[in-house]
């Protein structure tokens, strides 16, 4: 009689691994709807909107598998909370895009965009370091750059986020422009934020399993 394989659980690094990737995704339509014309940002949005449920939806199997899996790499609590603020991540990222559609602004000043495309740099620097490192996951205590490039990385969106509000001040613009443009600009910094409270998560893993 051949031997019998032991049942495989569910991978839970993998579906991590699959939630990393889709912010790189996410903020490459980010980067698009960016530099997109107004007409162009819809069609643009609604595929980071796909992008976004489909995040949901495997958000929401890695919840299910966790309660229902017997045994868990790391604790069940520690593992719904990887998966929502990988979800958080990407949900500030499809709330930047959906914003710069739906206040419609056609024309950024220069004085602005270099700025805003510092922000989305930091934005898309995040999301690609998570992807590339979410596969040492298994082993997080090894993860010790990754968390501290992300708060480099976070520090650096708070300068260009600060610099940003303050040549938007000192714009001219009329009132309405200054209050859509900030709703967008504190957004790309809230996204920001979202990497670095993930980055501190896996510190706080890492130094649970070491």
């Amino acid at each position: 009689m051949g031997i019998r394989s032991k049942p495989q659980g569910p991978d839970f690094f993998e579906y991590f691994s699959q939630q990393a990737n889709h912010l790189v995704e996410g903020v490459e339509l980010l980067t698009q709807i960016y530099a997109a014309s107004p007409e162009e940002r819809v069609a643009l949005r609604d595929q980071l909107h796909a992008v976004e449920h489909r995040g949901d939806e495997l958000n929401h199997e890695i919840i299910q598998r966790v309660n229902s899996s017997f045994i868990t790499p790391f604790d069940r609590e520690d593992l719904q909370s990887l998966a929502s603020h990988l979800d958080d991540c990407l949900d500030f990222i499809d709330e930047a895009g959906d914003l710069l559609v739906v206040y419609g602004i056609a024309d950024i000043p220069s004085s602005l965009d270099s700025l805003l495309d510092a922000q989305i740099d930091v934005i898309k620097n995040c999301a690609d370091l998570t992807a590339e490192n979410m596969p040492k996951l298994k082993s997080p205590v090894d993860m010790r750059d990754y968390w501290i490039e992300i708060n480099r990385l976070e520090n650096e969106g708070d300068l260009a986020y600060r610099r940003t509000l303050t040549a938007l001040f000192d714009s001219g613009l009329d009132a309405v422009t200054i209050i859509k443009l900030k709703d967008i600009v504190q957004g790309l910094e809230s996204c920001a934020d979202a990497f670095e409270e993930l980055a501190n998560v896996i510190e706080s893993l890492a130094l649970k399993e070491s």
